[in-house]
């Protein structure tokens, strides 16, 4: 199998951060520990068969975080990859990452405050949710055909404001000293950002169908089913609550799509496949109606409702990379196009020299179709034809565009690939329509791209290394920041404690540490549950018994860490 290093395109690699194994403390490996021993016990009767089977084939322990160079290399064997990241990167960088069948997993971990869970990707929903059901060959199919196409879906700059607004609410919400009028800022950024979404995008329809299959798929029948989504099997509250006949269980179809979900809520539905073959089939359905296969006015139209960046591809080899503004069109066809502000021309998807955003930063527009009277694009001429219209380096040239689109100007350059004609850059150039210009000398040398059908319109940029070559943002590479207060170095103190008396277990120890928990902690219950796993391994029931009322006073609160709290005795017992 080729080198990871040999995979990854450079304009994707600003995303990989290093998995800094110190920087997980005591307390991320009892968070980690704890979810997946109840995890483990719950997924043997509730999970798709593949998960348990699926946890050993990938490198996921249950005793503690798994690195994920180990994790990577038992992907190997499924011909996937894995590679570190930080929490959010761009969906489309994501989606990228798992059409070359790389699974991006996040280095940070959820604060053991949410333990149950977290809007906030993390290694725990990543490594142990996603990971081990690729060891289903259809399921990793999907995987890998769902990034390709979703790589390729229109975002709209509502999608972008979404994006954002989550991405700062679960970053808020990990914070170790979480304060509520900040939350209550971002929460309601989010809600304004859900309520500004005024059309549903090509994007926001295929992120529905990834939330009801990949995070929240169930499998099998409505009346006998088990779970394979990665939001449930990472969700310790989600995965028991969805069993509850009060959410409805619906057979997936493309109707999934018209189903809104929200991040912040409990799923009100779950969706049933038939098996995993059934999501490739729906895949294939929804991507039959999406720009980047229809092309033409229909695709320019999505293009420009989204105002996000996007490309506009001509014959199946000229790409045009930029927000598209307007265009124009005759008897349905499109003949004229134009962007506003950084744009780049490429050619099988290479920015072509001398043709990126530092040139097009204003724009970029051009005129599109056969020539009158040859019946033809300039890029399919004979070279008589080419000599009969002066195509021709220093020659003045007068074209007509089937259109009724003129164009005059002299030839500067010529640039073919294979010996077509691509780009032909124009000086002293005045293209006009209907008696109206749209383009004049003093807006410097034109570049018409030689080319007549829109075959494609798809989200994103042709050339993505070359067209921004803007690092990212150093706020979002590093993770687990290590003790943000005295107190959090103190109860990982504990943990250490407690992991200790696994080892050389002492009576007097344990309940010393039992003792400082309830004084320093009396809020802390995962420490205590630590210390009741040591204690009941060493049959030591007066403590135990001292510990287990103790957690039957949170089990009393009745939150969403009751229940987990109340798994995790039944498995000591």
């Amino acid at each position: 199998m080729k080198s990871i290093k040999n995979i990854i395109p450079k304009h994707l690699k600003k995303y990989i951060v290093k998995q800094k194994y110190s920087q997980y403390d005591n307390i991320n490996q009892s968070t980690w520990k704890f979810i997946m021993k109840i995890s483990k016990d719950f997924f043997k009767n509730h999970g798709h068969s593949i998960y348990i089977e699926g946890l050993y084939k990938t490198g996921i322990s249950i005793h503690e975080i798994p690195k994920i160079s180990d994790i990577n290399n038992k992907l190997n064997k499924f011909k996937w990859n894995a590679v570190p990241v930080r929490g959010f990167i761009p969906p489309n960088a994501f989606m990228e990452f798992q059409s070359l069948k790389i699974l991006p997993i996040a280095a940070d971990i959820r604060t053991h405050r949410h333990l149950t869970y977290t809007p906030a990707p993390d290694i725990i929903h990543e490594a142990a949710g996603h990971a081990p059901i690729i060891a289903n060959k259809d399921y990793a199919k999907y995987l890998t055909e769902y990034g390709e196409i979703a790589n390729k879906a229109i975002m709209s700059s509502e999608d972008m404001e979404l994006y954002y607004a989550i991405r700062e609410l679960s970053d808020i919400k990990e914070q170790t000293n979480i304060n509520a009028k900040e939350v209550k800022k971002y929460n309601d950024k989010l809600k304004k950002a859900y309520k500004n979404i005024t059309y549903a995008s090509e994007s926001s329809l295929l992120s529905r169908m990834n939330w009801w299959t990949v995070e929240y798929g169930l499998i099998g029948t409505i009346d006998n089913y088990k779970i394979y989504g990665a939001g449930l099997l990472s969700s310790v509250e989600e995965s028991e609550n969805c069993l509850n006949k009060k959410i409805k269980k619906i057979p997936l179809t493309i109707d999934c799509i018209n189903y809104e979900y929200d991040i912040t809520e409990q799923q009100p539905q779950l969706f049933v496949a038939k098996d995993f073959k059934q999501l490739s089939e729906i895949l294939k359905e929804l991507a039959s109606k999406m720009s980047f296969k229809i092309g033409g006015l229909y695709g320019l139209k999505q293009a420009i409702k989204a105002k996000t960046l996007c490309t506009v591809e001509i014959d199946n080899k000229i790409q045009i990379s930029g927000i598209f503004e307007k265009f124009l069109q005759k008897n349905n066809n499109l003949i004229f196009i134009k962007t506003k502000g950084r744009t780049q021309l490429s050619c099988n998807n290479k920015e072509i020299k001398n043709q990126g955003t530092d040139y097009h930063k204003n724009g970029y527009s051009c005129p599109i179709g056969k020539l009158k009277n040859y019946k033809k694009s300039i890029n399919k001429l004979s070279n008589n034809e080419l000599k009969e219209l002066n195509i021709k380096l220093g020659r003045s040239i007068n074209l007509e565009f089937e259109s009724g689109i003129k164009l005059e100007g002299k030839v500067k350059k010529i640039t073919r690939k294979k010996s077509e004609i691509i780009l032909i850059k124009i000086s002293n150039c005045t293209i006009q329509f209907n008696k109206k210009y749209l383009y004049l000398p003093e807006f410097g040398n034109f570049d018409l791209i030689c080319g007549e059908i829109i075959n494609s319109v798809y989200g994103g940029v042709a050339d993505k290394l070359n067209f921004d070559k803007i690092k990212v943002n150093s706020k979002y590479e590093s993770f687990n920041k290590k003790y943000e207060n005295c107190n959090n170095k103190k109860l990982n103190t504990f943990h250490i404690k407690a992991n200790l008396l696994n080892k050389n277990y002492s009576s007097e120890k344990s309940l010393k540490l039992f003792n400082d928990v309830i004084k320093y902690f009396p809020k802390e219950w995962l420490i205590l549950y630590e210390i009741l796993e040591s204690s009941s391994k060493n049959s030591d029931k007066k403590i135990s018994n001292k510990i287990i009322k103790k957690l039957n006073e949170f089990i009393k609160h009745n939150n969403s860490e009751s229940k987990v709290i109340k798994r995790g005795l039944k498995l000591i017992k």
